[in-house]
């Protein structure tokens, strides 16, 4: 909030305005600052910290984290070049504990104390300061997840990036997600009547009822998912945080995961769901694949994209061809198959607003996405409520939190370096505050 802002935080953690706030002045729960340290892009691809990074203002529906943890992704190394806006922030991941709330967000949709993770849309040129790597977080939109106590801050700060990569690359291929639910949506999840209209991250009102979460409508809520016939998906990468999700998303819808990993992978891949796993070193390994299936494999899920694994998935699919989708742009020259349907995933998207990246990830705005992902993350909160949701297994660097502000985004740039050159197997970089 602005230097001559009067906006006010309640005891209860609420913003109030106006001269009546100075009342609550003595009991001040919290009071946002209007700037913060965080991770921006610079000209000349310079990445640094800066302690003068503006912090944006409280929407009535919004609410305001303290950040714990920060994961890192591969895409945070790649926010070069033509994908910089100078002076815009960097990081998708990211968990903490609310430390305030706008006014018109009630207990019935989050608390003070609560602890938090969510996704973010990195080096937005619409949105410069809403990214992961910063002091605080305001979560975009209805992507974000409550954590349970039986998951830790870092574990949670794994999780969003990895869901969003995941739900997208299933829709991708075909799938259908059990978005609706059997239940009473008021009772169930504490919908209430002043929480009955969602906004997206623009503002854009949603065409369906929710919560202040953006859980699923109740206008669907007894609608029936058309059961879907079992069949093999290949997930290619499986040691990746994305296949760690995918794996299980799978699995829950009734698919039969297999993976190529390394086998050090194998057994906990199979934890998550995999029916097998095969080891992509080893020269025949399509053709294993290939047998495993019957040559019948119809969808493949590349966590990896490079030529080699596009032309390991393109080889490994059945004789009646099927869907390839892949994390990034793929190499089409490797794409040998007029029977083989091709996409790839754009992980921005599911934000709905559009993505601003150069070609070929410039996207025009797309609300079926953004009612998508709101479903999307409804049903992920209750698998996560259930305990039916792992994370990635964790690298965690500890940093200190200063009292002036920035502790642990030095890091955060360690950390980038480190997935930058690769040095993870199987583990996902997470920077957790030590606090005293």
């Amino acid at each position: 909030m602005g230097s001559n802002d009067n906006t006010k935080i309640e005891p209860n953690g609420n913003a109030t305005t106006g001269s009546n706030s100075s009342e609550t002045t003595p009991n001040l729960a919290f009071i946002p600052p209007p700037f913060q340290h965080a991770i921006v892009a610079e000209a000349g691809d310079r990445i640094i910290i800066r302690d003068d990074v503006p912090l944006p203002v409280l929407d009535i529906h919004e609410f305001l984290v303290r950040t714990d943890a920060w994961a890192i992704n591969p895409s945070d190394t790649k926010m070069r070049g033509d994908f910089v806006t100078p002076g815009a922030m960097l990081g998708c991941d990211y968990a903490g504990t609310v430390v305030a709330r706008g006014p018109g967000v009630t207990d019935s949709v989050i608390k003070i104390g609560d602890r938090v993770c969510g996704a973010q849309y990195e080096m937005n040129a619409k949105r410069p300061y809403r990214a992961a790597f910063g002091e605080f977080n305001i979560p975009t939109g209805p992507f974000w997840l409550k954590l349970p106590d039986e998951v830790s801050t870092e574990g949670g700060a794994t999780l969003s990036a990895g869901l969003g990569t995941a739900g997208l690359a299933l829709r991708l291929l075909g799938f259908e997600l059990p978005f609706d639910f059997e239940l009473d949506l008021d009772s169930d999840l504490g919908l209430g009547q002043d929480q009955s209209q969602g906004q997206g991250p623009d503002g854009q009102t949603l065409d369906t009822d929710r919560d202040g979460h953006g859980h699923t409508p109740t206008s669907v809520q007894k609608k029936q998912i058309q059961k879907q016939k079992p069949a093999y998906v290949l997930v290619y990468g499986g040691g990746t945080a994305t296949a760690t999700i995918a794996i299980q998303l799978l699995k829950l819808i009734d698919m039969i995961p297999i993976t190529a990993c390394s086998p050090v992978h194998a057994e906990r891949l199979k934890s998550y769901g995999a029916e097998t796993t095969f080891d992509y070193h080893e020269p025949d390994c399509a053709n294993q694949i290939k047998t495993y299936t019957k040559n019948n494999l119809r969808y493949a899920l590349d966590c990896i994209t490079t030529i080699e694994s596009t032309t390991f998935c393109f080889k490994a699919l059945g004789r009646a061809g099927g869907k390839y989708v892949s994390l990034d742009p793929f190499t089409a020259s490797a794409a040998t198959r007029a029977t083989v349907k091709t996409d790839w995933v754009l992980g921005p998207s599911l934000f709905g607003e559009g993505c601003v990246w150069p070609d070929p990830y410039a996207r025009p705005p797309s609300p079926e996405l953004l009612v998508y992902g709101t479903r999307l993350w409804a049903w992920a909160q209750r698998l996560l409520d259930g305990g039916r949701l792992a994370h990635h297994p964790v690298r965690v660097l500890e940093a200190e939190a200063e009292a002036g502000g920035g502790g642990g985004l030095d890091k955060v740039l360690v950390g980038m370096e480190m997935v930058a050159k690769r040095e993870l197997r199987g583990e996902k970089c997470v920077v957790k505050l030590k606090r005293t």
